[in-house]
């Protein structure tokens, strides 16, 4: 049973988005690895640019900055 984790940041994925980022992901799986699209695990996990730091700093920041 495939597991697969996308983490991003919470900024205006829209629903239909991430329903093509699970179905894109699956079929992925499916044709590389011939895996079971029916016990093939997608989840998405939304974190807020404060929770999300790079070279130190928050991407808020870092955004904040014009990084």
């Amino acid at each position: 049973m495939p597991y697969v984790n996308i983490r991003v940041t919470r900024e205006s994925v829209t629903r239909e988005q991430k329903a093509e980022l699970i179905q894109g992901v699956t079929n992925l799986l499916v044709d590389v690895l011939g895996k079971d699209p029916g016990t093939t695990v997608v989840v998405i996990d939304e974190v807020h640019t404060d929770n999300w730091g790079i070279a130190g700093e928050s991407v808020t920041v870092r955004r904040q900055r014009g990084h």
